[in-house]
């Protein structure tokens, strides 16, 4: 599907895959460049593991392998 680009750098996703994609008002997309293309993907809202990304702290002088070999050896 082709759509247009205004002058303001608008353009307006096709009714077909904005209900495909379960696009609506309000809906909030990320876009990003990848190997010349542009590529929209939907932003959760209440976006359970961002939430706790961070949140852990490993004992100091430990990488994040060192600690999952030694709870894996339990």
């Amino acid at each position: 599907m082709n759509c247009v680009v205004s002058e303001k750098g608008q353009t307006t996703i096709p009714k077909v895959l904005r209900d495909k994609l379960g696009i609506g008002p309000g809906c909030v997309l990320d876009f990003t460049a990848v190997n010349g293309r542009l590529v929209a993907e939907k932003v959760l809202a209440n976006d359970p593991v961002r939430k706790w990304v961070g949140t852990g702290h490993l004992p100091l002088g430990k990488s994040g392998d060192d600690y999952l070999r030694r709870v894996r050896e339990r």
